[in-house]
């Protein structure tokens, strides 16, 4: 009978944010796949977890996760941990759990830690809509798309960086997107644990004098739907009526369905649409 594969979460800075299920799980199964034993030993000799560990990152995540996927197949319990957080959020736990399930194991993620979401709750930004990019691609074309596509991005988004690189990717958020309200969050869990409520500006001033410091997570606010709009009402504006119901028939509409479409493009009625077609000609 095969094993099963166990996300465990780990605290991201606060010890007491493990919960009694994880402390259970490690201590329960037969090999802990870490992505730091060095770092993970810590945690282990704080729980008095005895459980044998084998090291599973990103440098070797394709071939150990096979040989880890054989474990399982072998009957072996094992459990993913990641430095902090959720395994499988930012780190190589996705590429195990995608080979397991091929291979027919049963997969269990428990619940527990993970700054993306305790950042997004405290931010005091919208809650409703989000979506998570964690660390902007460091590939210059990738890196440009993925900016290009938050331009009209219109949930929360929330992103993680380094302290030693938030300057850099705040001012290229800043360049691309305009100034947009965010909170950066930093330490979070930990002692010294901040929200700053402010302008993606506004970090760049409060940082003008000293280094950011701590792992920190962007909630971003996303861009309004009436912005869209506007900006698109902009662009139409700038055509001829003339032009604008040719865009459509171009595109296979009927002069009349096109003429719909100009009007609702701009924000008027079909009437003064086929009054300004008059009057252009």
């Amino acid at each position: 009978m095969a094993g099963t594969l166990y996300l465990c979460p780990t605290p991201i800075g606060n010890l007491e944010d493990m919960t009694f299920r994880a402390i259970r799980t490690l201590k329960e199964v037969d090999l802990i796949a870490a992505e730091d034993t060095r770092h993970t030993i810590k945690l282990l000799n704080h729980f008095e977890i005895k459980t044998p560990m084998t090291s599973y990152h990103e440098f070797n995540k394709y071939d150990k996760a096979d040989y880890l996927v054989s474990k399982l197949l072998e009957g072996v319990n094992i459990a993913v941990v990641t430095d902090a957080g959720t395994p499988g959020i930012s780190d190589p736990g996705e590429i195990v759990v995608k080979k397991a399930y091929e291979a027919g194991i049963t997969v269990t993620s428990l619940p527990g830690a993970c700054a993306c979401i305790t950042g997004l709750t405290m931010s005091g930004r919208d809650t409703r809509r989000f979506c998570f990019e964690a660390f902007l691609p460091t590939d210059k074309k990738e890196r440009k798309a993925i900016l290009e596509e938050l331009k009209e991005e219109t949930r929360t988004t929330i992103l993680y960086e380094a302290p030693h690189r938030l300057l850099k990717t705040v001012g290229e958020l800043l360049e691309a997107l305009g100034d947009r309200n965010v909170t950066l969050l930093r330490e979070l869990t930990k002692r010294h644990e901040t929200a700053l409520l402010t302008t993606l500006s506004g970090i760049l001033e409060f940082y003008k004098e000293e280094e950011p410091k701590g792992e920190c997570v962007l909630v971003m606010e996303g861009v309004s739907r009436e912005e869209i709009v506007k900006k698109e009402q902009e662009v139409f504006e700038k055509m001829s009526f003339t032009d604008h119901v040719n865009h459509y028939i171009e595109l296979g509409e009927s002069k009349k369905d096109a003429m719909k479409k100009v009007a609702l493009d701009r924000g008027i009625s079909k009437r003064e649409v086929y009054q300004a077609l008059l009057n252009e000609e």
